[in-house]
């Protein structure tokens, strides 16, 4: 993230030397906040994980994993992500902590924060391969959200079938976005605790996070 920053206030004194910063400095101020905002990604080097089962047939895929955890309910909370190619390379793996937050929460900004991660790198990597994005959780409230019930709310003005708006309506809609800019992306379920390495993995980032943070 620092290396953003810099770069940042390097545009900031180009800007300044050609007399154009005050015509951008709110929205330069609003840019490095977002920047700061974003989830730390730290690839490590000796992970324990090997190549995802998931990707065996599919040589140009990307697998994407989530977790989130939350001590107490509402409480603080984490949540992990981790994604590979089908070698075992590890494209990223992320974190992020709220103070106070709830399970199903956590669980739906892992989603989003993994897929805002996968566009970041394709981003990055224009030729990077990523056919098919494959998307994995053991959380089956954030499957059925985003493999089912998103359509319907959609259809319904984001309402349920007995009219209400859905619990954490607006995580919901920003995830659904980042969906529609991945038509075949669809969620699969693992078994948490189970023994799955990068369930398991996303599980530790998260709780690490969470001891981290002093909790």
């Amino acid at each position: 993230m620092k290396k953003h920053v810099t770069a940042l206030e390097r545009i900031k004194e180009q800007l300044i030397e050609h007399n154009l910063f005050e015509n951008v400095a709110h929205a330069w101020e609003q840019l490095k906040t977002s920047v700061k905002e974003l989830p730390e990604k730290s690839v490590s080097k000796d992970l324990p994980l090997g190549p995802p089962a998931e990707l065996k047939d599919h040589p140009r895929g990307l697998a994407v994993y989530a977790d989130g955890a939350c001590r107490g309910n509402p409480g603080p909370g984490a949540w992990g992500c981790v994604a590979q190619n089908q070698m075992g390379e590890v494209i990223f793996e992320a974190s992020g902590f709220e103070q106070l937050t709830t399970n199903n929460k956590m669980e739906i900004q892992g989603a989003i924060s993994s897929i805002l991660l996968v566009e970041q790198h394709l981003q990055d990597h224009p030729f990077s391969a990523c056919d098919p994005l494959m998307f994995f959780t053991d959380s089956k409230y954030v499957v059925e959200g985003m493999n089912q019930w998103m359509d319907g709310w959609k259809a319904r003005g984001w309402k349920k079938a007995d009219g209400k708006p859905p619990e954490n309506l607006e995580l919901w809609q920003e995830l659904d976005v980042l969906k529609g800019r991945f038509p075949k992306l669809r969620a699969h379920w693992v078994k948490g605790h189970n023994g799955h390495p990068q369930n398991e993995f996303c599980d530790q980032l998260a709780n690490r996070l969470l001891d981290a943070e002093g909790f």
